[in-house]
């Protein structure tokens, strides 16, 4: 495989240049940004290289519209004997900016001194992207004549949920003639992800009755409800959750137990934004709501999970006879784990051992990713993570890429091809 490894090395230029020219484009979501400018800047370069290309618009999906439309790009390359299909799926969406950064989000500067690119999805997940790209290029041209198919997709809206991208593109069957598929999600050069966590998104909201505030007895205020149910929460389902343990190899080591986050509350009157400079109304709450973001292990049901709420909330309203609720569910996915002699898994351990000389780590996610879609909705059980980056740099300020990560998942990546594609040969 020498002669794959040079073509890959002798990449670095270029593959420095796509990284730079996929994190300048900004792909933000929400709302869902230049989807279809990063789609098409795709299919043009991998057009010219031989593959077969095609722009998929998940229309009437979650965020879809005329202003913000889902675009997806999906690149084939055919080999000339039959033989199996290895897919490379990465999202091309990636998340605010935020604050706190001290370099140009969307600049893709990079640091020679530090081998690294500086950007928005740099690490998450547009290096990935960029080393699938060129461990495919550099395959075909290496071996023209290989057994089977080679694909790479570049998908929307991995960070809220994937509707638009990889469970639209299963829904109608773009996985049903696919065998082997790895997403370069940042999870270390030398590990395998084998799955995910579960989750459950839900919003709970109390009801209470509007007065005015200088008469709060008239009324009853949600928003105190509401704090019962932080403080019961507190009490009794924090700690139930922390004694809850995985098999799982799940990392960081927190997430091997369930975890419960609150992601935002919201109580009274509407929040009018910074231009409105009056003052607030004198009212008792009639309403608060909290959306809570629940990760579940493989021991865990999710029937169960929902009833620990449901337990939690009927507690309260025992205590507080004006106790009044809903629970609403907004999103759930059961977990994911491929087992590790599956054929991806076992092939790409033995280019890592290849390639870095060491044995692979086998990990487990604490979020999920956009195998749930590919495992639940295509029912293609052999499907891992496996990308360059550092997993705690997604989502932060001044996110970067090493180059060297990338050129030796590039690497892996390019040795998984061959040793699935060149049989027979």
């Amino acid at each position: 495989m020498d002669a794959l490894t040079q073509a890959i090395l002798s990449r670095r230029d270029d593959l420095i240049r796509l990284t730079q020219d996929l994190i300048r484009i900004p792909t933000l979501n929400p709302p869902g940004q230049h989807y279809r400018d990063i789609c098409e800047y795709l299919e043009a370069r991998l057009t010219a290289k031989g593959f077969a290309c095609e722009l998929v618009r998940a229309t009437g999906t979650p965020g879809d519209s005329q202003r913000y439309p889902r675009w997806n790009l999906i690149a084939r390359h055919e080999g000339p004997r039959p033989g199996e299909c290895v897919h490379f799926n990465s999202h091309h969406d990636v998340v605010e900016v935020g604050n706190g950064w001290t370099r140009n989000p969307f600049g893709g500067e990079y640091v020679p001194e530090e081998d690294r690119i500086y950007g928005r999805g740099a690490c998450d997940m547009k290096g990935g992207l960029a080393a699938s790209i060129i461990a495919a290029e550099a395959f075909v041209d290496t071996f023209p004549d290989h057994a089977g198919r080679v694909e790479i997709s570049a998908t929307a809206d991995e960070e809220t949920g994937g509707y638009g991208g990889v469970a639209f593109l299963a829904e109608r069957g773009v996985y049903a003639d696919v065998q082997h598929v790895i997403i370069p999600e940042p999870l270390h050069k030398d590990r395998i992800c084998l799955g995910h966590r579960g989750v459950w998104w839900a919003e709970i909201e109390t009801h209470g009755r509007i007065a005015h505030g200088s008469m709060p007895f008239l009324g009853d205020s949600a928003i105190r409800h509401m704090g019962a149910v932080l403080e019961e929460m507190e009490a009794t389902l924090w700690p139930l959750l922390a004694g809850k343990r995985t098999e799982m190899p799940v990392i960081p080591d927190g997430a091997r137990s369930s975890t419960l986050n609150i992601n935002s509350i919201h109580g009274g009157e509407p929040d009018l934004g910074p231009e409105f400079t009056g003052l607030p109304a004198p009212c008792v709450a009639d309403r608060c709501r909290i959306t809570i973001d629940r990760r579940f292990l493989i021991e865990e049901d999710l029937s169960q999970v929902k009833a620990e709420i449901t337990a939690l909330m009927e507690r309260v309203r025992a205590r507080r006879p004006t106790f009044r609720y809903e629970v609403r569910d907004l999103f759930e996915v059961v977990p994911s784990m491929t087992d590790r002699d599956a054929p991806i898994v076992r092939t790409t351990a033995a280019a890592i051992e290849r390639v870095l000389g060491l044995q692979a780590g086998y990990v487990v996610s604490p979020g999920t990713y956009d195998q749930k879609h590919i495992d639940r909705i295509g029912k293609l059980h052999n499907c891992i993570a496996y990308g360059p980056g550092v997993l705690e740099m997604a989502h932060q300020p001044d996110e970067w890429i090493g180059v060297g990560d990338m050129l030796d998942s590039a690497r892996v990546m390019g040795l998984v091809l061959a040793d699935l594609l060149l049989v027979n040969r």
